[in-house]
């Protein structure tokens, strides 16, 4: 199995570190403010007291007792690694060892691993056991789900205690897509398309923080490329979505190309945060005068008002110690436009890839 890369944040590659995960945002536009836990834990136990006395069934109590215990749970086992950033990998849980989308994923996991990521999967077999051989144990975590078939924890996970056991599927589904930075989403079954289409959902309508989305196909493999066609022409052709959302997502049956556009997502942009009415960038360099002219001139359409600035951190920002140092772009943002967004990430990242990117059919 591979080694552990340094779990030491100061020693992991800077491509590898990621925000705070007790300061990141969830969801994606919840307003930055002052941290309130004790305020919410006395709301929480005031709502536990309405339970009472609105005689709520026992069934609907089992559901929420459960709810709770399972995330508690799910929180304390990812809290250790916070800031390192990790990639979730989806995928069928019957895809034989021997299948070229099994090596695939185990490449995938291996070169995610060798630049310091952890990756997460539903902690099964198939391309789930794929993610996390590659990865090595060390570099694994998983989220098990209660199945009365198919779902035992793979050999590079089973006994670890990064290894997380969940009664529902909305629980799970919650884990994967905050605790990650990149989505891989490799062929499956049904399982597998709600997972996929739900993290684009989030992502369409502000409700997941923009990350990179990369659906992929084995070498020469065509699963994904003809699902890509089909949402072509029946959904951006029928006006079901916008022609910016399809920059939500990658096809591509290349693990190279897999591997580069997650890491090329945050050659520049860091992270993001909302401050009252604006959405603030964090980047990793400041941005030329000229690029930044470029961006309000390309960009003027998914302003509210007032242009894009460029700023140190703002005071609301001040409990993000380790983020202090780098530059911000502000901006007030029209929520509505989130296709167009990744592609100003795209843009920040390499303007004369970006500018191509944002031009393509």
């Amino acid at each position: 199995m591979n080694s552990l890369p340094p779990r030491d944040d100061s020693e992991l590659p800077e491509e590898a570190i990621g925000e705070d995960e007790l300061e990141r945002p969830q969801p994606a536009d919840e307003p930055l403010r002052g941290y309130a836990g004790g305020d919410l834990l006395q709301i929480m136990r005031s709502t536990i007291d309405r339970l009472e006395r609105d005689r709520t069934a026992v069934g609907d109590l089992k559901i929420l007792s459960r709810t709770i215990r399972e995330l508690r749970y799910a929180f304390k086992v990812f809290r250790p690694f916070r800031r390192r950033r990790k990639v979730t990998i989806f995928g069928s849980a019957r895809t034989d060892p021997a299948h070229p989308q099994f090596l695939a994923a185990e490449q995938m996991g291996r070169a995610m691993a060798k630049h310091g990521w952890m990756v997460i999967t539903g902690a099964g077999g198939g391309i789930m056991e794929a993610g996390h051989k590659g990865a090595g144990r060390d570099a694994s975590m998983g989220l098990n789900i209660m199945l009365p078939f198919e779902q035992q924890s793979n050999p590079y996970i089973e006994g670890d205690p990064k290894l997380v056991t969940l009664k529902y599927f909305f629980t799970r589904k919650l884990m994967f897509v905050k605790e990650t930075s990149a989505i891989i989403c490799c062929p499956g079954g049904f399982g597998t398309l709600d997972e996929t289409f739900e993290t684009i959902t989030l992502l369409q309508t502000g409700k997941q923080t923009m990350m990179p989305v990369v659906l992929l196909d084995e070498p020469g493999g065509s699963y994904w490329r003809d699902l890509g066609k089909f949402m072509n022409q029946h959904l951006l052709e029928g006006g079901m979505i916008s022609s910016e959302d399809i920059r939500l997502y990658t096809i591509t049956d290349s693990v190279e190309e897999a591997v580069d556009e997650v890491l090329r997502f945050y050659r520049v942009y860091h992270s993001l945060r909302y401050v009252r009415n604006h959405l603030v960038f964090r980047l990793k360099k400041r941005l030329s005068d000229e690029l930044l002219d470029e961006i309000n001139t390309r960009f003027a359409d998914i302003l509210v008002e007032g242009k894009f600035e460029q700023r140190d951190a703002l005071p609301e920002e001040s409990s993000e110690k380790e983020l202090a140092d780098l530059p911000r772009l502000v901006f007030h943002f029209d929520r509505r436009a989130l296709g167009r967004l990744r592609m100003l990430i795209d843009f920040i990242n390499d303007p004369a890839a970006g500018e191509d990117y944002q031009h393509a059919n």
